[in-house]
């Protein structure tokens, strides 16, 4: 099992593009970055993985007056164009892991046949409201975890706040393939990861230093 990792936050449609049903802003600028890092995962053997929001009308997060802080408007929504993964970072063969408790011994027969991205659906803020996270992540054992994605500030903020609690990962933030809802949020954010040892870098530094650094 390789010791890096690639981690893609909720690149869908609805959060990625202008015309989504939650755009975070300029988003499009880091699409190719975001290709480019996704190229570069497969040309290097680099497993990659990630989440997407799968919501429905009843998840606790979509609401048609929202407060944009706890409840968004409906976005992702399951089955809907906007849910999906767009063109830079689509992938090509998942598998898809639902926010349900899995046996454990199947979750593992999957994982280690499985060649190809693995991606946690989510109808929350954070990824390890999927109960089978951290199992996947004991299979795969990984020691560096390179993060992207959308919005820095929210998803991403969970997913690393995640990592950082469970104190066994050495984890990069790629900024330049990353947006936030709330650039102040998010620069208050990356100086604290920074204290906390969290690596901030470009993607040309991914991509350029990847080999250097894989341990």
């Amino acid at each position: 099992m390789s010791k890096l990792i690639f981690w893609d936050v909720d690149t869908q449609y609805d959060f990625m593009m202008e015309s989504g049903n939650l755009y975070v802003p300029d988003a499009e600028s880091i699409i190719p970055n975001l290709e480019k890092l996704t190229q570069y995962a497969r040309t290097h053997s680099i497993p990659i993985l990630g989440s997407v929001d799968e919501h429905t009308e009843e998840n606790a997060e979509i609401d048609d007056e929202p407060d944009f802080q706890d409840t968004f408007p409906p976005h992702c929504m399951k089955g809907t164009p906007g849910q999906k993964k767009i063109n830079a970072t689509k992938p090509r063969n998942p598998l898809w892991i639902e926010s349900r408790k899995y046996d454990e011994a199947e979750l593992a027969r999957q994982i280690k046949e499985h060649d190809g991205e693995i991606i946690f659906t989510k109808q929350k803020f954070d990824v390890f409201s999927n109960p089978n996270v951290d199992a996947v992540l004991d299979i795969l054992k990984p020691e560096h975890i390179v993060v992207y994605g959308v919005a820095l500030d929210v998803c991403d903020a969970y997913a690393i706040e995640g990592f950082l609690k469970r104190g066994r990962y050495k984890i990069s933030l790629v900024e330049d393939a990353t947006k936030p809802i709330n650039l102040k949020r998010a620069k208050e954010l990356i100086e604290k990861w920074k204290s906390e040892g969290v690596q901030i870098l470009t993607t040309e530094e991914v991509i350029g230093h990847e080999k250097k650094d894989r341990r």
